[in-house]
């Protein structure tokens, strides 16, 4: 498929989307959440599809935030109908893991992008902020909940009550990235990243994203209780017997999803 604001590549297991708007810094438009909600639903249905990483045109960006052409316009309704949250919802949501290739600025909008996808791996010229509130708003897309979720809650009120970016090092030091490399190697490394998910049995990775993503949202008896579900389930499948089997034999797997 093609789409007007992305450009989307398919190798090895692993969809590339990359956000193609580097003339205004890759900010996330109405458009551009029209393409990426479209490209995700494709990617749900095909099974040459293992991991997706997203990522954003040029060295400059990964996003830089929302449209703020588009914003100026925005009325109380379209905070309430909150078309960018609920793309975020569907990203962190999704059944395949995603990896954010964050190659610049993730501001506003592209923060939240980056917080919603499983893993984030940073560039070392990559940089991360909430400045929202200069503008009078607020990070109305997860912004508030999934950074105090992942760095604090004290980290995050700072970082979103007075607008300040840190860069790539500082977001490793307070767990916002996982790992910092060279801009040079940043896609070498999401894919590497990527093939050694595929490696794994892949409905237990599924299964072990959902329980993450679930247990988060609950109290740690809830989160034990949905984790010992989703073992027994995997106790039963195809693959925990072939995995099992492939160790003992001192072979490599051959997973099936079943």
């Amino acid at each position: 498929m093609s789409y007007q604001t992305l450009r989307t590549e398919i190798a090895d297991g692993v969809a590339v989307v990359t956000i193609n708007r580097p003339e205004v810094r890759n900010a996330v438009s109405r458009q551009v959440q029209n393409d990426l909600r479209a490209a995700l639903a494709a990617f749900k249905q095909d099974d040459g599809v293992g991991v997706v990483v997203i990522t954003g045109a040029g060295d400059r960006a990964f996003v830089a935030g929302a449209d703020i052409a588009e914003l100026k316009h925005y009325t109380k309704h379209t905070g309430l109908a909150s078309e960018m949250q609920r793309l975020h919802d569907e990203v962190e949501a999704f059944d395949k893991p995603t990896i954010a290739a964050v190659n610049g600025y993730a501001l506003g909008g592209g923060c939240e992008l980056a917080m919603a996808c499983d893993i984030r791996i940073a560039a070392t010229n990559a940089q991360f902020g909430l400045p929202e509130t200069n503008l009078s708003v607020l990070p109305g897309a997860g912004g508030t909940q999934r950074l105090a979720r992942l760095v604090g809650t004290g980290r995050a009120s700072e970082m979103i009550l007075t607008g300040r970016r840190i860069d790539a090092e500082q977001a490793r030091e307070i767990g916002l990235v996982t790992s910092v490399v060279p801009p040079v190697d940043l896609m070498a490394t999401a894919r590497a990243t990527a093939a050694q998910i595929l490696n794994k049995g892949p409905l237990a990775v599924r299964l072990a994203k959902l329980v993450i993503r679930s247990g988060t949202d609950a109290d740690q008896r809830t989160g034990m209780v949905i984790e010992r579900l989703a073992q027994a389930l995997l106790y039963t499948s195809e693959d925990k017997l072939e995995g099992a089997s492939a160790f003992l034999d001192k072979r490599t797997p051959a997973f099936k999803g079943n």
